[in-house]
């Protein structure tokens, strides 16, 4: 037809003068890399279908974008604006310049709608399977987005070890990079003689690809994991059940998280839903080979 023999475009910008927005639906992440944000979009794009395009913003340091780097993008004037793992400030800075939806985003229910998982009762899961393992001590690799969903990670793993009698060794921050973490300082046991005690650390990893990074840094010092130490995670990628050794994680659901925040997000464009809802999933503890009890 005409419009696909001229090459037609539609001028978005035009077109959000008269309508009051566009057709973008923005999401805010600070870390796509992550394989875990695949299932994110995912969920995202099958409920808006053909209606609204996704656009994503994402910073290349694993930190959440400032403000003013998403400008340029707000300009488009996007129908909603999803938001992951984000900080309060971060929120109230760009606040007002559409409908947004918060993902992953504990404590932050006052501002806007939100979709999140029970991390806390995912964490104690974790704890408590571990320390019933036998560890008493454990090194957490942290984010650095200043996101509360990992401080709640950090602090249930900590109440945990705590009431079992044991104590919190190291808290490492953490990288998106596989092999910068498998380059860093090791929150383990180094392999000198004597080895580890039964009351070996256990490292866990805010998401799975520095659990793998960790395993990598492990073999390179001639550690074994389990007997030397534990590593468990929180995401369950897919990759993690085939990783040697298979890793031990917390299943977070990705697909689900995404299509209901797009569900939130087309009720709020549309007028159908404006009351504030707050949806929280519960992750489940998946047990595999990178978790044993500390040798005697």
């Amino acid at each position: 037809n005409s419009i696909d023999e001229l090459g037609y475009v539609v001028d978005r910008v035009a077109s959000s003068l008269s309508k009051g927005s566009s057709d973008l639906v923005i999401l805010i992440a600070p870390d796509i890399s992550n394989p875990f944000f695949a299932g994110v979009v995912a969920g995202i794009k099958e409920i808006l279908g053909d209606r609204y395009q996704l656009l994503l913003s994402v910073t290349d340091d694993g930190n959440l974008p400032r403000a003013q780097d998403i400008r340029a993008s707000l300009e488009f004037r996007p129908a909603a604006l999803l938001i992951f793992a984000p900080n309060e400030s971060f929120v109230d800075d760009i606040r007002g310049s559409a409908p947004m939806v918060l993902i992953d985003a504990p404590g932050l229910d006052h501002i806007a709608p939100t979709i999140n998982i029970d991390i806390a009762a995912s964490a104690t899961a974790l704890g408590e399977y571990l320390t019933g393992l036998g560890h008493r001590s454990f090194g957490y690799l942290d984010s650095r987005t200043g996101s509360g969903t990992f401080a709640l990670r950090h602090q249930a793993l900590a109440e945990v070890v705590t009431a079992a009698g044991g104590a919190e060794s190291i808290i490492g921050d953490g990288s998106r990079s596989v092999l910068q973490v498998a380059a860093a300082a090791p929150p383990f046991p180094q392999p000198s003689p004597p080895r580890p005690r039964a009351a070996a650390p256990f490292a866990v990893c805010a998401p799975d690809i520095q659990a793998y990074g960790v395993i990598k840094a492990a073999g390179d010092l001639g550690l074994s994991i389990p007997r030397d130490f534990s590593v468990a995670a929180f995401d369950n990628l897919a990759y993690s059940a085939i990783s040697s050794p298979s890793l031990t994680s917390v299943e977070l659901p990705s697909h689900e998280l995404g299509r209901t925040a797009a569900r939130h997000a087309l009720d709020m464009i549309d007028g159908v839903d404006v009351a504030p809802r707050h949806d929280v999933f519960a992750g489940a503890l998946i047990v595999r080979d990178s978790a044993g009890a500390p040798r005697a």
